[in-house]
């Protein structure tokens, strides 16, 4: 057996970002908020960075500036409704007074904190409140018990050292049922609605509704009203009542613990684009972000204007030039990636406004064209990946609202038609709006009745379609 080396050559194209370039394409997926924070962040990490045209301390831009610390705070709120009583009260003490000013705490609380507030009211043991909270953190945001009890119970054992039998663990369980909210540690739906209808009072429509929930919720939630009236011996006006029993429970009862006004207030979107319609159907379109133009500070972009020093100097200098070098290259490149995410953007943005300017100028989803990515890369030369991760996340206000980017983007239903999805959905979901409820109409009638609207549409598109918009099949639709 012979052995022999050989060498060959082979050539191979491939393509590397530079981290210039990997650094852009994350900066371009960030939202307004995140940028302007990604802004501060590098203020404060490079000294060459700054603020260009920042304003003396105490310049006020030539304004008085009269506002009280006071008035300062009321604006603070959304509105008058929104502020405390105590903000509008008059204080009534003389200066000598100590004045304490109430202090915002937090809300309720997780539910395992809830959960065991009641308890600890309870004449449980601490032995058995360890057990209580061990079972209550198998619950989920919902209120819904996630485990058996079997495996709660081989987990007290082996990882807390807790030896509890069936039945103690049962009995607790059983009480943390009887805890409010009403509902909570329910194993499924079902469970769920049959505890909270058992702690209302007496009544025929509340025994109904529990008769229904108990014994018949596959029928009733099939929406066979027919054979639910024959089984339970009822009239279809006791069922209904019934029914609107049953709809005024919450399927998620402990999903409401922990949240405050305050956190539903925070919830808000801002948007990183504006776009305003004038009477002559001009359209303007703006960035309204809060970051601000940035320049190379002073005292870094001087050393390069300074005459050249001796070479001992130099030597004994090099350690800080390398560094003030380092620093306002850097500072240069991210003014540079800053302004190439706003130019990239704002032509994005340009582009789709150009492409649905019906849309934005009357607010008619139904004027929305057939867009993909592709038609706005073609408009502004960008790739499509580019235009991916500049819509992603992105919202633009307009005089209708607010609408995230990737909403004007849909494609056509066919080939031979111009229609775009957001039309097709506008059309279901007036057909919809408009049937007998009593007898809903099927997915091959809501497709006959598009025909005769003119939109030549299959069956199963049909159904794509009513299930994008969360509309349930014409059986579960059923009314009485």
């Amino acid at each position: 057996m012979k052995e022999a080396l050989r060498q060959s050559l082979t050539q191979k194209l491939q393509q590397r970002l530079s981290p210039l370039q990997m650094r852009f394409v994350r900066m371009l997926e960030m939202t307004g908020p995140e940028m302007e924070e990604e802004v501060r962040r590098e203020l404060d990490d490079n000294p060459a960075l700054e603020v260009a045209d920042r304003m003396a301390e105490g310049d006020t831009g030539g304004e008085d500036f009269h506002e009280t610390a006071e008035q300062m705070q009321l604006a603070d709120y959304r509105d008058e409704d929104d502020i405390p009583s105590y903000r509008l009260e008059a204080r009534n003490h003389s200066a000598d007074d100590r004045y304490y000013e109430p202090v915002a705490v937090a809300g309720d609380g997780s539910l395992i904190d809830c959960l065991m507030g009641q308890l600890s009211e309870t004449d449980l043991s601490e032995r058995e409140l360890d057990v209580a909270r061990y079972i209550a953190g198998n619950l989920d945001d919902n209120g819904y018990m996630t485990r058996s009890l079997t495996d709660i119970q081989d987990d007290l054992a082996f990882n807390a050292g807790i030896d509890a039998d069936d039945r103690e663990i049962r009995r607790i369980y059983e009480m943390i049922r009887t805890l409010d909210p009403a509902g909570v540690g329910a194993n499924d739906l079902r469970d769920c609605l049959v505890l909270q209808l058992r702690r209302m009072p007496s009544g025929k429509n509340r025994d109904n509704a529990l008769e229904i929930v108990s014994h018949y919720f596959d029928l009733f939630s099939n929406r066979h009203f027919d054979r639910l009236m024959s089984a339970m011996g009822i009239s279809r006006e006791e069922l209904r009542d019934a029914e609107d029993v049953i709809r005024n429970l919450d399927p998620k009862p402990a999903s409401r613990i922990g949240e405050s006004e305050a956190d539903d207030r925070t919830r808000h979107i801002i948007p990183d684009f504006t776009v305003e319609a004038d009477q002559n159907g001009n359209l303007t379109v703006a960035m309204p972000g809060n970051i601000p133009d940035l320049t190379i500070e002073s005292s870094f972009a001087a050393v390069e204007d300074e005459p050249p020093a001796a070479a001992d100097q130099i030597s004994r200098r090099s350690e800080a030039l390398s560094f003030i070098s380092r620093k306002r290259e850097e500072a240069t490149g991210f003014i540079e990636l800053v302004r190439m995410r706003q130019i990239t953007l704002m032509r994005v943005m340009e582009a789709i406004v150009r492409l649905q300017r019906d849309f934005f100028i009357t607010e008619d989803e139904t004027r929305l064209h057939p867009m993909i990515l592709k038609d706005v890369a073609a408009l502004t030369g960008y790739d499509i990946s580019v235009v991916s991760r500049a819509t992603a996340g992105k919202y633009v206000a307009t005089a209708g609202g607010v609408y995230p980017l990737k909403f004007f983007f849909n494609e056509k239903v066919s080939d031979e038609g111009n229609s775009s999805s957001h039309e097709i959905l506008a059309a279901i979901k007036e057909i919809i709006s408009g049937e007998n409820t009593a007898s809903p109409l099927s997915d091959d009638a809501i497709m006959a009745s598009l025909h005769d609207r003119g939109y030549d549409i299959a069956r199963r598109t049909v159904a794509k379609y009513r299930e994008k918009l969360g509309i349930p099949v014409a059986r579960l639709r059923k009314k009485l």
